[in-house]
Protein backbone atom coordinates (compact mmCIF):
# COMPACT_ATOMS: atom_id res chain seq x y z
CA UNK A 1 0.00 0.00 0.00
CA UNK A 2 2.48 2.37 0.94
CA UNK A 3 4.65 1.44 -2.16
CA UNK A 4 1.22 2.30 -4.16
CA UNK A 5 0.69 5.85 -2.66
CA UNK A 6 4.40 6.54 -3.18
CA UNK A 7 4.36 5.68 -6.81
CA UNK A 8 0.95 8.40 -6.99
CA UNK A 9 2.69 11.00 -4.95
CA UNK A 10 6.12 10.67 -7.38
CA UNK A 11 3.53 10.53 -10.43
CA UNK A 12 2.08 14.15 -8.86
CA UNK A 13 5.50 15.47 -7.92
CA UNK A 14 6.73 14.25 -11.87
CA UNK A 15 4.07 16.20 -13.01
CA UNK A 16 4.62 19.83 -10.67
CA UNK A 17 8.20 19.33 -12.05
CA UNK A 18 7.74 19.19 -15.66
CA UNK A 19 4.74 21.74 -16.12
CA UNK A 20 7.12 24.43 -13.33
CA UNK A 21 9.66 23.94 -15.62
CA UNK A 22 7.43 24.16 -19.26
CA UNK A 23 6.51 27.76 -17.11
CA UNK A 24 10.34 28.76 -16.67
CA UNK A 25 11.16 27.18 -19.92
CA UNK A 26 8.52 29.81 -22.37
CA UNK A 27 9.49 32.32 -20.47
CA UNK A 28 13.10 32.03 -21.66
CA UNK A 29 11.87 31.67 -24.82
CA UNK A 30 9.58 34.95 -24.78
CA UNK A 31 12.70 36.55 -24.09
CA UNK A 32 14.94 35.49 -26.20
CA UNK A 33 17.23 33.31 -24.06
CA UNK A 34 16.90 29.84 -26.28
CA UNK A 35 19.29 28.20 -25.21
CA UNK A 36 18.78 28.50 -21.48
CA UNK A 37 14.90 27.35 -22.66
CA UNK A 38 16.64 24.46 -24.35
CA UNK A 39 18.37 23.75 -21.30
CA UNK A 40 15.44 23.12 -19.41
CA UNK A 41 13.59 21.65 -21.88
CA UNK A 42 15.92 18.88 -22.02
CA UNK A 43 14.96 17.98 -18.25
CA UNK A 44 11.22 19.03 -18.68
CA UNK A 45 10.70 16.64 -21.18
CA UNK A 46 12.72 13.77 -19.42
CA UNK A 47 10.64 14.15 -16.35
CA UNK A 48 7.23 14.09 -18.73
CA UNK A 49 8.11 11.17 -20.53
CA UNK A 50 8.75 9.19 -17.09
CA UNK A 51 5.56 10.07 -15.99
CA UNK A 52 3.42 10.02 -18.67
CA UNK A 53 4.71 6.19 -18.97
CA UNK A 54 4.07 5.06 -15.35
CA UNK A 55 0.56 6.62 -16.13
CA UNK A 56 0.09 5.02 -19.25
CA UNK A 57 1.23 1.60 -17.92
CA UNK A 58 -1.79 1.98 -15.09
CA UNK A 59 -4.51 3.21 -17.23
CA UNK A 60 -6.74 1.37 -15.50
CA UNK A 61 -5.58 2.96 -12.11
CA UNK A 62 -7.89 6.26 -12.08
CA UNK A 63 -5.31 7.41 -8.70
CA UNK A 64 -2.69 7.45 -11.58
CA UNK A 65 -4.48 9.43 -13.51
CA UNK A 66 -5.74 11.70 -10.55
CA UNK A 67 -1.90 12.12 -9.35
CA UNK A 68 -1.39 12.85 -13.32
CA UNK A 69 -3.92 15.73 -13.21
CA UNK A 70 -3.33 16.93 -9.80
CA UNK A 71 0.33 17.71 -10.79
CA UNK A 72 -0.52 19.15 -13.62
CA UNK A 73 -2.81 21.86 -11.99
CA UNK A 74 -0.34 22.33 -9.26
CA UNK A 75 2.30 22.77 -11.15
CA UNK A 76 1.08 25.59 -13.27
CA UNK A 77 0.66 27.43 -10.11
CA UNK A 78 4.06 26.65 -8.83
CA UNK A 79 5.22 27.72 -12.08
CA UNK A 80 3.56 31.05 -11.97
CA UNK A 81 5.19 31.60 -7.92
CA UNK A 82 8.36 30.42 -9.04
CA UNK A 83 7.72 33.17 -12.37
CA UNK A 84 7.21 35.77 -9.79
CA UNK A 85 9.86 35.52 -7.56
CA UNK A 86 12.17 35.26 -10.04
CA UNK A 87 10.93 38.23 -12.10
CA UNK A 88 12.98 38.21 -15.36
CA UNK A 89 13.01 40.81 -18.23
CA UNK A 90 12.70 44.19 -18.40
CA UNK A 91 8.94 46.13 -18.54
CA UNK A 92 8.37 49.62 -19.72
CA UNK A 93 6.48 51.90 -17.84
CA UNK A 94 4.24 54.93 -18.38
CA UNK A 95 2.78 57.37 -16.08
CA UNK A 96 0.17 60.22 -16.00
CA UNK A 97 -0.49 62.00 -12.92
CA UNK A 98 -2.08 65.18 -12.69
CA UNK A 99 -0.09 66.23 -9.20
CA UNK A 100 2.67 67.53 -10.34
CA UNK A 101 4.13 65.09 -13.00
CA UNK A 102 7.67 66.45 -13.08
CA UNK A 103 8.51 66.62 -9.27
CA UNK A 104 6.97 62.97 -9.49
CA UNK A 105 9.71 62.37 -12.67
CA UNK A 106 12.85 64.37 -10.13
CA UNK A 107 11.39 61.95 -7.43
CA UNK A 108 11.72 58.97 -9.51
CA UNK A 109 15.38 60.16 -10.51
CA UNK A 110 16.47 60.80 -7.17
CA UNK A 111 15.52 56.92 -6.38
CA UNK A 112 17.60 55.85 -9.12
CA UNK A 113 14.97 55.46 -12.00
CA UNK A 114 15.71 56.59 -15.47
CA UNK A 115 12.71 58.94 -16.46
CA UNK A 116 11.95 60.31 -20.13
CA UNK A 117 9.26 62.56 -20.27
CA UNK A 118 6.72 63.41 -23.41
CA UNK A 119 4.22 64.77 -24.18
CA UNK A 120 0.05 63.63 -24.44
CA UNK A 121 -2.69 65.07 -25.56
CA UNK A 122 -5.31 64.32 -23.71
CA UNK A 123 -9.17 64.95 -22.87
CA UNK A 124 -8.19 67.93 -20.87
CA UNK A 125 -5.26 69.15 -22.73
CA UNK A 126 -1.36 68.47 -23.08
CA UNK A 127 -0.19 66.18 -20.17
CA UNK A 128 3.28 64.81 -19.41
CA UNK A 129 3.89 60.85 -19.77
CA UNK A 130 6.55 59.81 -17.22
CA UNK A 131 8.15 56.90 -19.45
CA UNK A 132 10.61 54.40 -17.74
CA UNK A 133 11.96 51.02 -18.46
CA UNK A 134 12.94 48.96 -15.39
CA UNK A 135 13.93 45.61 -14.40
CA UNK A 136 10.47 43.68 -13.37
CA UNK A 137 11.93 42.80 -10.04
CA UNK A 138 11.03 47.07 -9.52
CA UNK A 139 7.67 46.79 -10.53
CA UNK A 140 6.70 46.70 -6.77
CA UNK A 141 9.00 50.12 -6.04
CA UNK A 142 7.84 51.53 -8.58
CA UNK A 143 4.07 51.32 -7.74
CA UNK A 144 4.79 52.05 -3.86
CA UNK A 145 6.22 55.91 -5.32
CA UNK A 146 3.68 56.55 -7.66
CA UNK A 147 0.79 55.69 -5.32
CA UNK A 148 2.08 57.49 -2.47
CA UNK A 149 2.54 60.44 -4.89
CA UNK A 150 -0.48 60.04 -6.49
CA UNK A 151 -2.81 57.08 -5.89
CA UNK A 152 -5.37 57.85 -8.77
CA UNK A 153 -2.25 58.48 -11.48
CA UNK A 154 -2.92 56.23 -14.28
CA UNK A 155 0.00 53.89 -15.03
CA UNK A 156 0.69 51.30 -17.83
CA UNK A 157 3.24 48.75 -17.96
CA UNK A 158 4.15 46.63 -20.71
CA UNK A 159 6.55 43.88 -21.17
CA UNK A 160 9.98 44.83 -23.09
CA UNK A 161 11.27 41.79 -25.12
CA UNK A 162 14.88 43.77 -25.39
CA UNK A 163 16.27 46.75 -23.77
CA UNK A 164 19.91 48.20 -24.27
CA UNK A 165 21.53 51.78 -24.19
CA UNK A 166 20.17 54.47 -21.99
CA UNK A 167 20.36 54.55 -18.26
CA UNK A 168 20.43 51.28 -16.98
CA UNK A 169 22.27 52.26 -13.04
CA UNK A 170 22.08 48.22 -12.00
CA UNK A 171 23.79 47.62 -15.28
CA UNK A 172 26.92 50.53 -14.39
CA UNK A 173 27.77 48.88 -10.97
CA UNK A 174 29.99 46.65 -12.60
CA UNK A 175 31.67 49.46 -15.33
Amino acid sequence: MLALVGGYFLIFLARVSDVSLATLRMLFLVRGKRFYAAGIGLFEVTIYVVALKFVVDRLSDPFSLASYALGFATGNIIGSLIEEKIALGQLTVQIITLRSPLELAQELRTAGFGVTITEGQGREGCHPILNLSIPRRQVGEIQRVVDGWDPGAFVVIHEARTAYGGFYPYRRKGK
